[in-house]
């Protein structure tokens, strides 16, 4: 499957779509960008006269590209072209290390845990255009294919 592909079968759209380009994926790991806009609506509201992106958007954008992606990835191709993807995030641990701020592209790094009974654990990392890392931890979803009549 291509990056293309899986992009294009993301359950999301803008304004709530955390992933601009997916430049690896295999069957243990993806790894993605995504540059925050700055007039994404949150900003207005999220600390006056210093926006920050909030830990949950980067959380969000790690669970897209590191877990949605990757788990498109991993299931049957034929499947997914009659189908729907539903994706239901079960759990997340994350450590924040720096901000990121209004404008800033972002690399997200993802290796599988496991993906069982279809259930996917993944370590996320991501890092800023300085290669720092700015947040880290775990995700885990549900993945399942809702077959079209």
């Amino acid at each position: 499957m291509t990056h293309q592909e899986i992009l294009r079968l993301l359950p999301y759209e803008k304004p709530f779509l955390f992933v601009d380009d997916l430049l690896e994926v295999t069957k243990d790991s993806s790894k993605g960008t995504f540059t925050f806009d700055r007039n994404l609506d949150f900003y207005r509201g999220h600390f006056k006269e210093n926006p920050v992106t909030p830990g949950v958007i980067l959380t969000e954008c790690c669970a897209q590209i590191g877990l949605v992606c990757l788990g498109i990835y991993l299931m049957r191709k034929e499947e997914l072209e009659k189908s729907n993807i539903l994706i239901g995030m079960s759990s997340s641990e994350m450590e924040f290390l720096k901000p990121v701020f209004p404008g800033e592209r972002v690399t997200v790094v993802s290796k599988k845990i496991y993906f069982r009974f279809q259930k996917l654990k993944c370590e996320v990392q991501m890092y800023n255009a300085k290669k720092e890392l700015v947040c880290k931890g775990t995700v885990s979803g549900m993945l399942k294919i809702e077959v079209d009549g």
